[in-house]
C-alpha cells in the first residue's frame, strides 16, 4: 500500500495523463470530422494529420496549461460532478481559444503554416469537453474504489457528538470511497456523547493528546453553534498536531455572502441582503420552472397514468391526494401527490410519517421508497404554485410549530416552494432536523442562481433511488 503523499501524487500524474490522452483524441477524432463532414463546407487543401501534430500539441499544451493554472489538479473528496462540468466547459474554452492564439504566433509565415480551419475548431473543442468530463469520471470512479482497498486513507476525528457530528461520521463510514477511516468522535465542553454507539476518545482539552494517540490525520470540527473563542482555541489545540483542520460553518453567519456597496446621499452603506428574484432573475426562473414541468409531464403522463391505475387496485380511495401547503409569502395552496397512505391515515389528526408507518400501503411504501409519489407536483409548478427547486413547503400545522422554536424559520416562504431543494439534496429531508433543513433552504434563497438550480435538479434525478429517510 502506497503512502498518502505517494498515493495523491499518482492520482494527481495519472488524472493529468488521462486529461492529455483525452485532449490529444479530441483532437484527432476533430480532424477526421472535419475531412468527414462538409460543414460549414467540404474541407479542402486538408493534408495528412502528421501535418497538424505541431497544432495539435499547442492545443494540448494551451489546455493542460489553463487546466494547472485553474487548480483543476487539486483533487478533492466528493467532488461535485456538476461543478467539475462547469469548470471543465469553462476552461477548456479559453484553452482552446488560447490555443488558437498560440498557433497563430507560432507558425505564421513558417513552413509549418496551416489552415486551421473553424470546423476543426469547434469539434476540437467539444470533443475535448465530452472526453474529459468522460475520463475524469472514469478515474474518478478509480480512485474511490483504490481509496476503498485502502489507498491513502486518512484517520478523521470529529470534535462534536451532537446531531451535526453524528450525520458527518455516518457520512464518514458510509462513504469509504471518500478515503476517510473514521476514527470517533471528541465531545465538546458540554457534551457527554454518552448515548453514541461510535466511540468517544475523549474530551475537547485532550484533543492535542488524542491526535498524536490515534494518529489523526484530519480533524472535522462539527460544532456550528460554538462561538469564535470555542473554534479558535479547538483549532489551536489542533495545530499542535500538525493535521488537516476542517470546519463545519454555521450555515446563518455566511448567508450573506453577495455584498455590494451603494450610498445614501454621499454616505457609503454596504448592502448584505438583497434576496428577492426580481426583474429577469424571476422571469429566467419562471421560464425554467415552465419548460421543465411541460417536459417532465409530456414524458412521464404513461407512467402517472399507471401508477394512478396500480394506486386505485392497492387500496380504497382516490389514486390522487391534496393537501394543504404553505408557499410563497405564507400563501396557503394545495399540493398534488399520489397518494401512498391509507384512505383514513389522518383520521386522528395529522403527523410525521416515520419509518415503517403502518399507514403506508403497500404500493405506498414502493412509490415513496423510489419518490414517484411527488411527480404530480409538476402541475403546482406549471400552474405557478411550486418551483422546480426552492424549499420543501410544509403544512400550516406545522409552520405554525416551528415558526415559534426556529429562527428565522418564515424566511422560508420568501421563494416559492420546491419540489427539490438544497436540503433534500444533501440529505436533509423525512425525518431530519428541521433546524438544519431551515439552514439549508435560507442559504439557498440567499444564494440563489440558476445554474445552482440546474445542480440541484440533476443530483435530485440521480439520487432518486438512493436519497435517504424517503418513507
Amino acid at each position: 500500500m502506497k503512502s498518502k503523499t505517494q498515493t495523491q501524487v499518482f492520482f494527481v500524474l495519472t488524472l493529468a495523463l488521462m486529461d492529455t490522452a483525452m485532449v490529444e483524441l479530441a483532437f484527432f477524432l476533430a480532424y477526421w470530422m472535419r475531412r468527414l463532414i462538409p460543414w460549414p463546407n467540404q474541407a479542402q487543401g486538408m493534408g495528412g494529420f502528421s501535418d497538424y501534430a505541431g497544432v495539435v500539441l499547442a492545443q494540448a499544451v494551451s489546455v493542460m496549461g489553463v487546466f494547472v493554472l485553474s487548480r483543476l489538479y487539486r483533487l478533492t473528496r466528493g467532488p461535485s460532478r456538476v461543478d467539475e462540468f462547469y469548470s471543465i466547459i469553462a476552461f477548456t474554452t479559453v484553452g482552446t481559444l488560447m490555443g488558437v492564439a498560440l498557433v497563430s504566433l507560432l507558425f505564421k509565415n513558417s513552413p509549418l503554416e496551416l489552415d486551421y480551419s473553424r470546423g476543426m475548431i469547434f469539434y476540437g473543442w467539444g470533443l475535448t469537453i465530452l472526453f474529459v468530463t468522460a475520463g475524469r469520471v472514469v478515474h474518478g470512479q478509480i480512485r474511490a474504489r483504490l481509496r476503498r482497498q485502502g489507498w491513502g486513507r486518512d484517520r478523521a476525528l470529529v470534535v462534536g457528538t451532537g446531531e451535526v457530528g453524528r450525520m458527518i461520521f455516518q457520512k464518514v463510514q458510509s462513504n469509504p470511497g471518500l478515503g476517510y477511516e473514521g476514527a470517533g468522535f471528541v465531545a465538546a465542553d458540554g457534551e457527554d456523547g454518552t448515548s453514541s454507539a461510535v466511540p468517544i476518545l475523549g474530551h475537547a482539552s485532550e484533543l492535542a493528546r488524542i491526535i498524536d494517540e490515534h494518529q489523526i490525520d484530519e480533524v472535522i470540527i462539527a460544532l456550528p453553534e460554538a462561538t469564535h473563542q470555542e473554534i479558535l482555541m479547538l483549532i489551536s489545540e489542533c495545530e499542535r498536531g500538525k493535521v488537516v483542520i476542517r470546519v463545519f460553518p454555521d450555515v446563518f453567519q455566511i448567508m450573506a455572502s453577495q455584498v455590494s456597496i451603494g450610498d445614501l446621499g454621499g454616505l457609503p452603506l454596504l448592502t448584505v441582503r438583497d434576496i428577492a428574484l426580481r426583474g429577469w432573475r424571476r422571469t429566467a426562473k419562471r421560464l425554467m420552472d415552465v419548460a421543465g414541468a411541460a417536459v417532465g409531464l409530456v414524458l412521464i403522463s404513461p407512467l402517472m397514468m399507471l401508477m394512478a391505475a396500480l394506486i386505485k387496485l392497492d387500496s380504497r380511495g382516490p389514486a390522487f391526494y391534496a393537501q394543504e401547503r404553505m408557499g410563497l409569502d405564507a400563501r396557503p395552496f394545495r399540493m398534488l401527490k399520489f397518494r401512498s397512505m391509507r384512505q383514513d391515515a389522518e383520521a386522528y389528526g395529522p403527523g410525521w410519517t416515520v419509518e415503517d408507518d403502518p399507514r403506508v400501503t403497500r404500493l405506498g411504501r414502493i412509490i415513496r421508497r423510489l419518490n414517484v409519489d411527488e411527480l404530480p407536483q409538476l402541475v403546482n409548478v406549471l400552474v405557478g404554485e411550486m418551483s422546480l427547486v426552492g424549499p420543501r413547503p410544509e403544512r400550516p400545522v406545522y409552520v405554525n410549530q416551528f415558526r415559534r422554536s426556529i429562527p428565522r424559520y418564515m424566511d422560508r416562504h420568501w421563494e416559492k416552494a420546491g419540489m427539490t431543494g438544497w436540503a433534500q439534496v444533501n440529505g436533509l429531508r423525512g425525518d431530519t432536523s428541521i433546524v438544519e433543513r431551515t439552514k439549508y433552504d435560507l442559504w439557498y434563497i440567499e444564494n440563489w442562481s440558476l445554474l445552482l438550480d440546474v445542480k440541484i435538479v440533476i443530483r435530485t434525478i440521480f439520487n432518486l433511488v438512493t436519497m435517504p429517510n424517503a418513507y
